[in-house]
């Protein structure tokens, strides 16, 4: 590369060095910048986000994550600008990473979080976010856990992951923040959401959303049936039982208990070592998860599996051969 392009792409930073002190210096243009580089296809890219990631891991992993998705409509981003809105208020400085369907045309974020939350966005402690999630397992973006260092170096000590919907992502957004707040919407009679009992057991908190004005009395009845079921579901932890609240994010009313459950949590869980024991095992597992995704893509790019790749799946589809068959011809390929 031309050290033209290298200045290019340090975006007028003479080194990696030079970029993370900008960022520790919270610098949100060359946060957005590094990002940018952690989420591009581009190897030579990529390849200098890891060198300033690495910079960076030191100055990460002070921050509170929080996880927060629920179904289309329920009013995530709504709730994340509220809950946003107060802890600047407060005094943090807060990180939204808000996970988006990626454009079919252009891969990129189609839902422009910033957009919809147009307050919090403005505010100089707080940094927004719209990443696409690349095709990855239920929307969750592929460069997530690379961007929440970005922001922890930056100096954020919250970082807000909001997801595309309730699904497959719980698992993955689990498996990288703190705390997992699942939103659900007001119902009525007993028409609950079909919640599934894995998410339930994921969840540490659930909040009814949108309890306010002539649907309040609705949320209150929705809040205690959801409580009357988590007390039947064993708990992920041992020494937390997820609560079960109502607010709105409207008014601001109970958006307060949020915060104040989360931070119950986390002293609940450093007190019991269970903090830290999440994060060593999230790390390992992420390491893992890594591992497997580039070999996949080595196995992929073999010259010798990539030329029966073709061949093989359509013999696949006609019945000729069997799945197994077909695989082990690709392994069998890729090992020589």
């Amino acid at each position: 590369m031309s050290a033209a392009g290298d200045a290019r792409m340090t975006n007028g930073f003479a080194s990696p060095r030079e970029w993370r002190d900008a960022i520790r210096g919270g610098d949100r243009r060359a946060m957005a910048r590094a990002i940018t580089l952690l989420e591009s296809a581009r190897d030579d890219h990529a390849s200098l986000g890891q060198t300033l990631l690495e910079e960076l891991v030191p100055d990460s992993g002070a921050a509170i994550r929080v996880g927060v998705s629920g179904p289309p409509g329920v009013g995530k981003s709504q709730m994340i600008e509220a809950l946003g809105l107060r802890l600047v208020g407060q005094g943090h400085r807060v990180a939204v990473l808000a996970v988006d369907p990626s454009s079919p045309v252009s891969g990129g974020s189609i839902l422009g979080d910033k957009t919809r939350m147009e307050k919090l966005a403005r505010h100089p402690a707080a940094f927004i976010r719209p990443s696409p999630s690349g095709g990855s397992l239920g929307g969750v973006a592929h460069r997530t856990r690379e961007a929440m260092i970005v922001c922890e170096a930056g100096g954020f000590d919250v970082v807000l992951v909001e997801t595309v919907g309730v699904g497959q992502s719980e698992v993955a957004v689990s498996s990288m923040v703190d705390f997992f707040l699942v939103l659900l919407l007001p119902a009525g009679g007993d028409d609950l959401q079909g919640i599934k009992k894995g998410v339930m057991e994921l969840a540490d908190a659930l909040v009814v959303n949108k309890a306010d004005g002539d649907t309040l009395d609705v949320a209150e009845r929705t809040r205690g049936s959801y409580a009357g079921v988590v007390d039947l579901i064993r708990p992920a932890h041992d020494t937390w039982r997820p609560r079960v609240l109502k607010a709105s994010a409207r008014t601001g009313e109970g958006v307060g208990e949020i915060w104040d459950t989360v931070l119950a949590y986390r002293d609940q869980a450093e007190a019991s070592g269970a903090w830290q024991s999440k994060r060593r095992t999230q790390a390992r597992a992420w390491m893992w998860a890594l591992v497997e995704q580039s070999l996949q893509k080595a196995f992929r790019a073999h010259p010798r599996v990539k030329a029966q790749i073709a061949s093989l799946e359509r013999d696949v589809e006609a019945l000729k051969t069997t799945p197994s068959a077909a695989a082990r011809a690709l392994l069998e390929a890729f090992g020589k």
